[in-house]
């Protein structure tokens, strides 16, 4: 989502001075306003050819074309093929975005509004101009109770949406944040028409499921097999294909997402041909099971491409709703019966990093004690805060066998003692049967909920060390269909997921761990919780003027939901892995530092036409 009047103010009535291509959070955009095309292109790709991808277990199949209600699975990668933005990111900086659906952006001096003039090309797949009432109907639809509630927390700072004219719209602010411009400018926007039926009378958002999407994007839905294969066809109208943010880009006639449900046989596809390119994420597959013929030939290659893109926090989310998470020292258990030092050389062959917190690989990355910035915003919220959040903050256990802070070594052993030693402090006791039993009676039984059975291996390790504390952890796999509706109602004891990190973190954090959103069915706060410090140091981050105020709060944050052991961090990969066919591909010379993977692949790469053959591709 991020990069998701009928009366005018008066002190924003003024028309404004149109100017800005860009807006840019901090300093100015990398591109100026004469810029052809981003510089990571190649302006002269060839058009043609087709993209066959596979989805992720994710998307194991889907249901529905509407990506933005809550119920159902749409299919991978529609949001982006579809759908376009006032604004749009490029992939080599950071917290900017150049004009797309908008040519220009002005923030009114008091920062509290955004105006955009809509370019006059712009044009839906419907035929008609994309307007300001277009852009106000999509927003209101986004926020309504027929949406994902994650827009409504996101946008929570927004005031309202004002149609000036037919090419000119203002968001209002309840107050400044330097975010939100960004943040409204990168919301989808799609047609009123999208939805309307044969009386012109539009459904409840909610009931439009299985229409044909009304967007402006550069794909539209092609052929498709229901439930399973999807592919998109390049519009050959598209209005904005001479944009310079469009310039080198969506270089392929057709793009296929092709659908299996399981992960052996995707990989036996991939090595037959049946689609050009996987992207990896086992690294056992990744070192082991990449052989055959067609890698032999050169067909399929390795591609490991490396990115800065920050590491976000893959984690095991603990969800504090269940009586048996409420305990601070009974999560913190928890987290030192992980061994990812034995994971990583047994299973991953080195190939990850460990997770620390919630902002690795940025400038927000927290380090050490707290500065005196730090404390002057989390002093005020003491009593709220987690044992432990004012001293350095906590790195994740290890087992590595380096010098401990106490004389002794960072070994399992170690670790384990430590959290028997918690768990007593709690009121838990190893009974005769070997179980851990509260004051009650109780066990100490969680319940592990994936939706895939390739989890299985990673968490038996921990399962293992686990039961040596007494502990039972139990491995549930449900299809993604029951695991989706499980995640909305909060269901479940333990999930892993992978959240993506941004370097400019705000209101979007609410989601994930702001009080409103813990009892919101379907919000992003999966582990429940409500904390006024969090709350306030989110606000303060959303608020941030300038990247002085913004980093101490987010160190602030950041100590919080350490020092609270409300996550299991995980481990991340610095680089894209990818396999891909080489015959059929052009890889573009130059890697944007933040590439997204697979859609800088639809978005950027090129068919090779016509593709090479066994006597072509000879030397």
């Amino acid at each position: 989502m991020r990069f998701c009047l009928p009366m005018i103010l008066c002190a924003a009535a003024a028309a404004p001075a149109w100017a800005n291509h860009a807006y840019a959070l901090w300093g100015e955009p990398r591109y100026g306003a004469d810029f052809k095309h981003f510089g990571y292109v190649n302006p002269n790709a060839p058009k043609g050819g087709e993209l066959r991808l596979v989805s992720g277990l994710r998307y194991s199949t889907f249901d529905k074309y509407n990506p933005f209600t809550i119920k159902g699975s749409p299919p991978a990668y529609l949001s982006d093929m579809l759908f376009e933005s006032l604004l749009t990111g490029s992939l080599d900086e950071t917290a900017t975005g150049y004009g797309l659906l908008a040519e220009d952006v002005v923030v009114a001096p008091d920062g509290l509004s955004v105006t955009f003039r809509l370019r006059k090309e712009a044009r839906f797949h419907n035929g008609k101009p994309v307007t300001a009432q277009d852009v106000k109907y999509s927003y209101e639809t986004l926020i309504s109770k027929y949406v994902s509630p994650g827009y409504k927390t996101l946008l929570v700072e927004v005031d309202g949406c004002d149609v000036v004219d037919d090419r000119t719209v203002r968001f209002r602010f309840k107050k400044p944040n330097r975010d939100l411009p960004l943040t409204v400018g990168g919301l989808p926007v799609f047609s009123r028409d999208w939805g309307k039926g044969d009386d012109g009378k539009a459904r409840p958002f909610d009931q439009v499921v299985t229409d044909i999407p009304i967007g402006s994007g550069p794909y539209k839905i092609g052929p498709v097999n229901f439930g399973k294969d999807i592919t998109y066809v390049r519009d050959p109208g598209y209005w904005g294909k001479d944009l310079p943010v469009r310039v080198g880009s969506n270089n392929f006639d057709k793009v296929t997402v092709k659908i299996y449900r399981d992960s052996t046989a995707r990989l036996e596809a991939l090595k037959a041909g049946e689609f050009d390119l996987m992207r990896f994420f086992s690294a056992g597959d990744w070192a082991r099971r990449l052989y055959g013929k067609r890698f032999d030939s050169g067909e399929l290659r390795k591609g490991d491409f490396a990115n800065k893109l920050p590491s976000g926090f893959q984690s095991y989310f603990l969800n504090t709703r269940r009586p048996l998470l409420q305990d601070a020292r009974v999560r913190q258990a928890l987290g030192l019966a992980y061994d990812f030092e034995w994971m990583s050389r047994q299973m991953f062959y080195g190939s990850y990093q460990r997770v620390h917190g919630l902002f690795g690989n940025t400038a927000c990355e927290t380090h050490g004690a707290p500065s005196a910035a730090e404390l002057a915003l989390l002093q005020p919220f003491e009593k709220d805060l987690p044992a432990g959040t004012l001293d350095p903050i906590q790195e994740p256990p290890r087992t590595d066998g380096a010098p401990g802070e106490e004389g002794g070594e960072h070994t399992l052993r170690g670790n384990l003692r430590k959290a028997q030693k918690l768990l007593a402090d709690a009121g838990w006791r190893v009974g005769s049967d070997g179980l851990l039993r509260n004051a009650k009676g109780e066990p100490l039984v969680l319940e592990y909920l994936d939706s895939s059975e390739g989890g299985a291996k990673v968490v038996s390790a921990w399962t293992r060390n686990l039961e040596k504390l007494g502990i039972t952890l139990k491995l549930r796999v449900v299809d993604f269909a029951l695991y989706q509706q499980r995640m909305d109602k909060f269901d479940f004891d333990i999930i892993t997921l992978n959240i993506p990190g941004t370097n400019n973190p705000g209101q979007e954090y609410a989601e994930l761990f702001g009080s409103a959103a813990a009892d919101q069915e379907g919000s992003g706060n999966f582990i429940g919780l409500k904390n006024p410090a969090v709350d306030a140091m989110i606000a303060q981050m959303s608020s941030a003027k300038t990247e002085e105020q913004l980093l101490p709060a987010c160190h602030a944050l950041e100590r919080i939901i350490v020092a609270g052991h409300y996550l299991i961090p995980q481990y991340y990969a610095g680089s894209h892995r990818m396999v891909y066919d080489a015959w059929r591909l052009v890889v573009p010379p130059q890697i944007p530092a933040y590439a997204p993977g697979e859609t800088w692949v639809i978005n950027n790469w090129w068919a090779r036409l016509p593709p090479l053959t066994a006597e072509t591709a000879k030397p």
